[in-house]
């Protein structure tokens, strides 16, 4: 019987990766003299791959990249107006809305009267507690976990804690690199809900012949799942 369900936030609850995409093509447009947009788009990729042992995931760090990638592209004779465009667009995307996704608030209702849930979400530590906040839904968690990334040790960290132990739990989230893989490897249940726009950085192969892996098309699906498990 499953006690314990962790979520995933961002492109799980909430819209996130829509304002990424919506910033790099505001990057894309400002650097439209120095670059084609696929040369840039794969050097601020690359920026972003080279950054995250620096900087960690999330906004700060994808604006430090951009900069970054703006300084590369131009030699260092980016404007200084560009610049401070790049950073106004990292503050635009810390000040957005949050956007709940299909399904998210009734499923997180419902499950947080029978089960323990956990939010476990990757990001930037203000980020994601404004996130949530906003969000309406965090009286429903009984923790949460913000973290560097997500690991199989992650997992097993998150759904150890007293009366709670994997294999009765279940993570739930829309990257089967983060969020669905390592959870299966610390011997918890996975659903994934796959999202329209994923980071290429957040995909892999979907797990074969695994009893525990499940797959939902919206969280409005998943008290139904979660009953059967």
């Amino acid at each position: 019987m499953i006690t314990t369900i962790g979520f995933d936030a961002d492109d799980t609850l909430w819209q996130n990766e829509a304002f990424f995409r919506l910033s790099q093509e505001r990057f894309v447009t400002l650097l439209a003299d120095y670059a084609d947009p696929d040369h840039l788009m794969e050097r601020l990729t690359e920026a972003e791959m080279r950054n995250l042992g620096h900087y960690g995931f999330g906004i700060k760090g994808f604006v430090l990249s951009m900069i970054e990638t703006a300084l590369d592209v131009t030699e260092n004779r980016v404007a200084g107006s560009v610049v401070r465009e790049l950073i106004d667009a990292g503050q635009d995307m810390l000040q957005h809305p949050i956007h709940l996704l299909e399904g998210a608030a009734d499923a997180v209702r419902a499950l947080a009267a029978t089960h323990t849930l956990i939010l476990i979400t990757k990001g930037d530590l203000l980020d994601q507690e404004r996130k949530l906040a906003q969000s309406g839904l965090g009286e429903y968690f009984d923790g949460v976990d913000i973290v560097s990334d997500k690991t199989p040790q992650t997992y097993q960290n998150a759904f150890s804690r007293p009366g709670m132990t994997p294999s009765q739990s279940v993570m739930v989230g829309n990257s089967l690199r983060s969020d669905i893989l390592p959870a299966l490897k610390a011997g918890a249940h996975a659903v994934h809900v796959p999202h329209d726009l994923t980071w290429s950085y957040e995909r892999a192969d979907t797990p074969g012949n695994s009893e525990r892996f499940h797959q939902i098309t919206s969280l409005a699906d998943l008290p139904e799942l979660i009953a059967t498990l």
